[in-house]
C-alpha cells in the first residue's frame, strides 16, 4: 500500500535542496528522503525531482511513501535467530541476525530490530528521529552480532555521548579475501559518501576521520579471518577500508568481493560479525561486557575453508 503525501512548500523552505527541505517538512531523516528521491517517488508538476533540485515557494510536492508491514506489526517469530542478550529498565543488548535492518528505512520491507522488539513487547526510548527512536548504534543489514539500544531517555542521551566519545569498545570478526600484508595494522583513512552511488562510501581525503585496527586470527588458502577493533563508527567503515586495501570482505559484492567465491562458500552477504561489546552502563556506571558466537551460516563458511 502506498500513501501519497502532498506538501505545499512554505516560504521558509523555498530555495532549499529537495532532500534538505523535505526532511524538515516530513520529519524524516535526510537519508530517508534521499532514498525516496532515488526511487523516483518525489514529483512536482509531473516532474520527478532529484535531491539537488530546489524547492519553490507555493509549489506542491507529491511524495509516494510505501507502507512498511514491519514498522510496527512484525512478530518476533518472523526473525527466529533474533536474541535478547541482556536488558534492564534502561537498555537492551541484542544479537542481530543478518537480514535484519537496524531500523526502518524507505524501501526496506524486511524485518527490523525495533519491529522484532515490539513483537516481544519491548518498548524503546522515544528519543531520536522517528524511524530511529532508541537507536544509538547501527549494524548493516548483512552484518550480524551485538547491538545495544536505549529503553530510557537518559540512557539514550548518555549512550549516544559514549559513542561520540569513543568510549564503547567494539570488536568484530571479518573474513576478507586474500592475505593482508602486514598481517596486523591500522587504517587511518577518512571516509566520505561515494559521489556516484547513493548508498556507498569510499576513502576520500575530505571525508570524516575513520580508524580501524585489525589482526589476523587465521589464514586460509583464499581468505583470512581477522579481528577488528573500531575507534570510529562510520557507515560501512570496515567494508570500505578493506575494499580500499584490496581485501574486500568475503561475500561483499557491493564493495568488490568475488561473487564466484561467495557462491562457492554459500554466502550472500558480507562475512562480518560483531563479537564483543563493552561499555560503562549509562545509569549505574558499572562496566558491562557481552560476547556473541558466530551464527551457523558463518561457521559453515569457515568449515568449508578449513576442509
Amino acid at each position: 500500500m502506498t500513501e501519497i503525501k502532498h506538501v505545499i512548500i512554505p516560504d521558509g523552505l523555498a530555495g532549499l535542496r529537495v532532500d534538505a527541505g523535505l526532511s524538515k517538512a516530513l520529519g524524516l531523516s535526510r537519508t530517508s528522503v534521499a532514498e525516496l528521491l532515488e526511487q523516483g517517488a518525489v514529483t512536482s508538476e509531473n516532474k520527478t525531482l532529484g535531491k539537488s533540485d530546489r524547492l519553490v515557494a507555493g509549489s506542491i510536492v507529491e511524495v509516494a511513501i510505501r507502507e512498511k508491514r514491519d514498522r510496527l506489526l512484525i512478530q518476533a517469530d518472523e526473525v527466529p535467530d533474533f536474541k535478547v542478550i541482556f536488558q534492564d529498565d534502561h537498555l537492551i543488548v541484542i544479537d542481530k541476525p543478518a537480514g535484519v535492518a537496524a531500523h526502518p528505512s524507505v524501501g526496506w520491507d524486511g524485518p527490523t530490530v525495533p519491529g522484532a522488539l515490539l513483537g516481544l513487547g519491548i518498548q524503546l526510548s522515544t528519543s531520536g528521529a522517528q524511524e530511529r527512536q532508541g537507536i544509538v548504534q547501527r549494524l548493516d543489514v548483512g552484518t550480524s552480532g551485538l547491538m545495544v539500544l536505549a529503553k530510557s531517555e537518559l540512557a539514550y542521551s548518555r549512550l549516544k555521548q559514549a559513542f561520540r566519545d569513543r568510549a564503547v569498545h567494539k570488536v568484530y570478526h571479518a573474513l576478507v579475501q586474500g592475505h593482508p600484508d602486514p598481517s596486523s595494522g591500522t587504517f587511518d583513512a577518512p571516509i566520505a559518501r561515494h559521489p556516484k552511488a547513493e548508498f556507498k562510501f569510499h576513502v576520500h581525503p575530505d571525508g570524516k576521520p575513520s580508524v580501524t585496527h585489525y589482526e589476523t586470527i587465521e589464514a586460509f588458502r583464499s581468505a583470512s579471518l581477522l579481528e577488528i577493533i573500531l575507534e570510529t563508527g562510520r557507515t560501512h567503515q570496515i567494508r570500505v577500508h578493506f575494499s580500499a586495501f584490496r581485501h574486500p570482505l568475503v561475500g561483499d559484492t557491493m564493495y568488490g568481493a568475488d561473487p564466484t567465491l561467495a557462491k562457492k562458500l554459500g554466502i550472500e552477504h558480507q562475512w562480518l560479525h560483531a563479537v564483543r561489546l563493552s561499555f560503562d552502563h549509562p545509569i549505574t556506571g558499572d562496566k558491562v561486557s557481552f560476547e556473541s558466537e558466530y551464527p551457523v551460516e558463518l561457521s559453515k563458511v569457515l568449515d568449508l575453508l578449513r576442509g
